[in-house]
C-alpha cells in the first residue's frame, strides 16, 4: 500500500494550483485538488475575466457614439440592459469553471470540493473532518480583497461582489487607485453612473510610470470622473431610501448609492492551519517561500498570490508549471521575475514593462527617455480629443530599451510583443531599424525621436 494517499495535494483550484495539479498529473503523479469554492480562482470567477468582459461592454457607450461620425445612423434613444450583459457574461464564467474542470479530471486529478486545512507535514484535514495524506502539499490559495474598518464598513462592496448587481448604480464611490479602481471606474462611468473615486493620497497606479498615470488622471477628469484625494473613511450611515452617506476627511460629505472597495488584496492564509507544521507569514499574511517554492516545512510548498510576490494570473501559472515540472517532472524550471508586462484596463488602457523613468534614473544614472505623443487616427475622426502616449527608456550607455510604457487603446495587447524586445535585450537602434508597419498606432514604437 501506498505510504500517502497522494503524491500531490493542492490546496486551491485558480490558475496556479490549476497548472501546477494538471502538470504534475500528467507526469504521473497521483493528485487531488481540494476547492471550497468554485474551479477557477479569482481570475476565473471573479477577477480578470469577467472584468474584462464587462470593459468590452462598457467601451460600447464610446463606440456607438463615435459610430456617427463613420457613417452609422445610430438612434438616438439607445437602452443598455445590464441583466444581458450580466447573463452572459457570467455564463462565460460558468463555462470556463467547467472547462478548468475537465482539464483537470481528464489528466487524472481528483478534485474534492471541500475546504482543506493543514493538520500535518503531509497532511491535510477537509470540512468534514476527514483527512487526507500526500508525499507533497501545494499551498494556492490566492488572495482576497481587504476590507477596511470604520462604522458603517459593512455597506460596501468588494469586486467579488459587483458582478452580482441587481443594477448598474446611479451614483458609486470607488475606494482607492489602484487597477481595480480605475477599471471598475471606467466601467460604471460609461455605464452611466456619476462615479467618486477616493483614494488616501494623491497618487493612482503606483508602480506604473509617472506620466502614463498623470496622463490617466488627466483624461479620467476630462470624462467626469470625479476624484477625492488625501481622503480617508471617518464613516458610512445608511439613509432608510437605501442611499449611503460617506463621510471622509478632508472632503464633504457625499451620498451615493454604492461603495465599493478596491483598496488591496491580502493572501488567504488565515485558518489555513500553516502554524500547526511551523510556517510563518509576513507581515501582509503572506506565505515566505525560497526559488523552488519550498516553504519552512520541506513537504509543503506555496504558489501564486497568497506567496504575495507578484499578484499576476501569468506569473501564478509560470509558478505552478515550474514547481510540477521540478517535483514530478525532469527538474531544472524556474520562474523569471524580471520585466513581467503589466496592464490596467482602465478607460483608455495603460501598459507597461520594465523600468519606469524614475527607476532607470536612480539604478543606471544615465538614461535616455523618448516619447510619441499622439492622436489616434480614430480619435480624429470621431472628434475625440483623447490623445495617447508611449515611452520608451533606455540605458544613457548602452542604448539598451529597458522600459516602454504607454496609454491609448489597445495597448494592452501592444505591449505583449513590446515586452519580448525588452526581454531580449533589444536598443533603440534595432527598434530605429525596423520598418513601421502603417497606419497603426504600434508604429510610433520604431519613429520615437
Amino acid at each position: 500500500m501506498p505510504e500517502y494517499d497522494y503524491d500531490l495535494l493542492t490546496i486551491g483550484a485558480g490558475s496556479g494550483g490549476t497548472r501546477a495539479s494538471r502538470v504534475a498529473a500528467a507526469h504521473g503523479a497521483r493528485v487531488a485538488v481540494a476547492e471550497e469554492y468554485r474551479v477557477g480562482g479569482t481570475c476565473v470567477i471573479r477577477g480578470c475575466v469577467p472584468k474584462k468582459l464587462l470593459v468590452y461592454g462598457a467601451h460600447f457607450a464610446e463606440d456607438l457614439k463615435d459610430a456617427q461620425r463613420f457613417g452609422w445612423r445610430v438612434p438616438e434613444n439607445l437602452e443598455f440592459d445590464w441583466k444581458c450583459l450580466q447573463t452572459n457574461v457570467l455564463a462565460e464564467v460558468d463555462r470556463i469553471n467547467a472547462a478548468y474542470t475537465t482539464t483537470l479530471e481528464t489528466n487524472g486529478a481528483q478534485i474534492i470540493h471541500q475546504r482543506a486545512t493543514v493538520t500535518g507535514p503531509n497532511e491535510v484535514t477537509l470540512a468534514n473532518g476527514t483527512t487526507k495524506t500526500a508525499k507533497t502539499i501545494l499551498v494556492a490559495t490566492g488572495a482576497r480583497p481587504l476590507l477596511p474598518e470604520f462604522p458603517g464598513a459593512e455597506h460596501g462592496i468588494t469586486s467579488n461582489e459587483v458582478f452580482h448587481l441587481d443594477a448598474i448604480p446611479k451614483r458609486v464611490l470607488i475606494a482607492g487607485a489602484g487597477y481595480i479602481a480605475n477599471e471598475f471606474a471606467g466601467i460604471f462611468h460609461q455605464l452611466g453612473a456619476h462615479v467618486i473615486v477616493m483614494n488616501r493620497t494623491k497618487d493612482i497606479l503606483r508602480g506604473y510610470d509617472l506620466q502614463i498615470r498623470d496622463r490617466l488622471l488627466q483624461i479620467s477628469m476630462m470624462k467626469g470622473l470625479d476624484f477625492r484625494f488625501d481622503a480617508t473613511f471617518e464613516k458610512i450611515v445608511k439613509r432608510e431610501d437605501g442611499c449611503l452617506d460617506v463621510h471622509m476627511t478632508g472632503h464633504d460629505t457625499v451620498t451615493v448609492d454604492c461603495v465599493m472597495y478596491a483598496i488591496g488584496r491580502v493572501p488567504n492564509t488565515d485558518g489555513l492551519g500553516l502554524e500547526t507544521v511551523g510556517i510563518g507569514v509576513d507581515d501582509k499574511g503572506a506565505v515566505p517561500v525560497d526559488e523552488q517554492n519550498r516553504t519552512t516545512c520541506p513537504s509543503i510548498f506555496a504558489i501564486g498570490d497568497v506567496t504575495n510576490r507578484i499578484q499576476l494570473t501569468p506569473v501564478a501559472i509560470r509558478e505552478g508549471q515550474a514547481f510540477a515540472e521540478n517535483q514530478f517532472g525532469k527538474g531544472g524550471a524556474s520562474v523569471d521575475y524580471d520585466c513581467v508586462p503589466a496592464a490596467c484596463f482602465s478607460h483608455p488602457p495603460i501598459a507597461g514593462v520594465g523600468m519606469t523613468e524614475s527607476e532607470a534614473r536612480q539604478r543606471l544614472g544615465s538614461v535616455k527617455v523618448y516619447s510619441s505623443d499622439f492622436r489616434p487616427m480614430k480619435n480624429v475622426l470621431a472628434g475625440r480629443d483623447e490623445r495617447s502616449l508611449y515611452k520608451m527608456i533606455c540605458d544613457g550607455e548602452t542604448d539598451r530599451v529597458v522600459g516602454i510604457h504607454m496609454i491609448g487603446p489597445d495597448c494592452p495587447e501592444i505591449i505583449q510583443a513590446a515586452a519580448v524586445c525588452v526581454k531580449a535585450g533589444l536598443t533603440k537602434a534595432q527598434f530605429d531599424s525596423t520598418v513601421a508597419l502603417h497606419p497603426t498606432m504600434a508604429e510610433e514604437l520604431v519613429l520615437m525621436r
